[in-house]
C-alpha cells in the first residue's frame, strides 16, 4: 500500500507553540490552556505529539554509558542529604557513602554536617571496614576534597593530598555535569532513603550510626541478581588487590584555639563545654576528634566530654568544674595574684592598690604587672615601683618608661675610654 501523508494538526500553530512554550517554561499544560483561549482547536494529546516529534521543550534521552572496573583500580566517595527521625525530631542528615566499584562493597554513615574534618573521620572508618584501599578515589567536585579547578583539572587540598598520601591513593574527579561516572556511588542512595531510613527511628547519631553499619553487613551479604554474586563473594576476590592500610593509623583531630567565656565554658560548633572555673578568660586549645573534645592549657589537659552529635545547642557540664558550693568564683585570688603577693616589697602592696583601682579583678593589670616584674632588671624595677607608690602611679606604661629610665641611667653609661676619639 502507498504511504499516506497526512498533515500534522499543531504544524500551523508551530510558532506560537515555541513562543508559548519558551513563556511557560515548558509547561505544556499551560501552553495548551493559552492555546485553546486563542481560539485554536488541538487536543492535548496532538500537542505533546508534535512537541515530541519536533524536540521543543525537552531534549531527547540520551544513551548512558557503561564502565568496567578492575578488582583494586576505583573507589568512589560521595554524599547526599537525607531526613531521619533522630531523638524523636525528623532532622537533615548528611548521608557520606564508599563503595568499591569491583565488588560493590558498601559503606556509608551520617553526619550532621559534612566538613574537611568530618571527610577525614569517614573515610578512616571506611577503609578501616574494606580493610584496605583501591588505587583511586572518585569524587564530585566537592570543595571539601577540592582546592581548585573541575574534572580533570581539580587540585585536591594539602590537607586532604596528604591524607590520600598516608593511605596510598589518590583522588580524582568526574568532569561538571558527568554524574553518570559516578554512579557506583550514586545509585545506592536512592536505597538507603527508601530502605534503611524509612520507617525506622533512632535515639541520636550514634545508634544510627551503629545500625548503618549492620545493615551495610546485611547488604554485602545479599545476592544481587545483576552480578549473579554477593558483595562479600566479588569481595573475596577483590582484597588481595587492594594496597593494605598503613601499620600505624593517626586519630582524626581537629585543633580549635577558644577563650574561656565569663561562665568557663568553651563553644565549639555552638554546643558549649565546661572547663575548670578557674581558667575563666584563659585561651586554650581544644582537640575535637571522632567521640571526644578535649581541652588543653598549654601541656596539661583540663577537660574531657563526650562529642555532642546533634544539631541543637547543648551544655556539657562536669561537676569537679563548678566552684564548690556557698563560694564565688570572685573570693578565689588569681594566680597573677598570689604570685605578686610573694614577690620583693614594695611590689605586693603596689598590686594591691593596682588591684583596688581597676575595673572587674583586675586581671589584664595584675598579668601585666606580674610580666614587668620577670621581664625587668630586679633592682631597677623595685627602685621604679618604689617611686610609683610615692606618687601614686598606677599607670603601667608611665611605670614601664620610669622603669626604662632608671636602667638607662645604671647600666647604658658610657666611661670617657670608650668614646670614639675622632668624634
Amino acid at each position: 500500500m502507498p504511504r499516506m501523508d497526512r498533515a500534522e494538526k499543531a504544524e500551523p500553530y508551530r510558532d506560537q507553540i515555541v513562543e508559548w512554550v519558551d513563556r511557560c517554561r515548558g509547561n505544556l499544560v499551560r501552553v495548551h490552556e493559552e492555546l485553546v483561549a486563542q481560539g485554536l482547536t488541538i487536543s492535548y494529546p496532538a500537542l505533546t505529539a508534535f512537541c515530541r516529534r519536533h524536540g521543543i521543550g525537552h531534549q531527547p534521552p540520551m544513551p548512558v554509558g557503561h564502565y568496567d572496573f578492575q578488582p583494586g583500580q576505583e573507589m568512589q566517595h560521595d554524599t547526599s542529604p537525607h531526613r531521619a527521625s533522630v531523638a524523636g525530631v525528623v532532622q537533615r542528615i548528611d548521608t557520606a557513602s564508599l563503595v568499591l566499584c569491583y565488588s560493590r562493597l558498601l559503606f556509608f554513615q551520617a553526619y550532621p554536617s559534612f566538613t574537611r574534618f568530618t571527610c577525614k573521620v569517614f573515610l578512616t572508618d571506611a577503609l578501616a571496614y574494606v580493610s584496605g584501599t583501591c588505587a583511586t578515589c572518585l569524587i564530585d567536585n566537592t570543595h571539601v576534597v577540592v582546592a581548585a579547578g573541575t574534572g580533570a583539572r581539580m587540585v585536591p587540598a594539602p590537607e586532604m593530598a596528604a591524607f590520600a598520601e598516608r593511605y596510598g591513593f589518590t583522588f580524582r574527579a568526574h568532569e561538571k555535569g558527568d554524574a553518570n561516572r559516578s554512579a557506583r556511588v550514586e545509585r545506592p542512595f536512592h536505597f538507603i532513603e527508601h530502605n534503611f531510613l524509612a520507617g525506622r527511628t533512632f535515639a541520636d547519631l550514634a545508634d544510627l550510626n551503629a545500625q548503618a553499619h549492620g545493615f551495610c553487613d546485611k547488604v554485602n551479604a545479599a545476592r544481587k541478581k545483576h552480578l549473579h554474586a554477593s558483595p562479600r563473594e566479588l569481595f573475596a576476590a577483590e582484597c588481595p588487590h587492594l594496597q593494605p592500610l598503613p601499620l600505624f593509623v593517626p586519630e582524626v583531630y581537629a585543633l580549635h584555639h577558644r577563650l574561656v567565656d565569663v561562665e568557663g565554658f568553651v563553644n565549639v560548633h555552638g554546643h558549649r563545654y565546661s572547663v575548670p572555673y578557674l581558667l575563666i578568660g584563659r585561651q586554650l586549645e581544644v582537640r575535637e576528634t571522632k567521640d571526644r573534645v578535649d581541652v588543653y592549657h598549654g601541656p596539661r589537659l583540663v577537660a574531657s566530654h563526650a562529642k555532642v552529635l546533634g544539631r541543637t545547642f547543648t551544655r556539657v557540664v562536669a561537676p569537679e568544674h563548678r566552684p564548690p558550693r556557698g563560694a564565688r568564683p570572685s573570693t578565689q585570688p588569681l594566680p597573677e595574684e598570689q604570685t605578686l603577693a610573694q614577690a620583693d616589697p614594695p611590689v605586693p602592696a603596689y598590686a594591691a592598690a593596682l588591684k583596688q583601682r581597676s575595673a572587674g579583678r583586675g586581671t589584664l593589670a595584675l598579668r601585666r604587672l606580674l610580666a614587668l616584674y620577670r621581664e625587668y632588671p630586679r633592682a631597677p624595677f623595685l627602685q621604679a615601683v618604689t617611686l610609683a607608690v610615692q606618687y601614686g602611679l598606677f599607670d603601667l606604661d608611665r611605670l614601664e618608661r620610669l622603669t626604662l629610665r632608671v636602667i638607662a641611667k645604671d647600666y647604658f653609661l658610657l666611661s670617657p675610654d670608650d668614646e670614639d676619639p675622632e668624634s
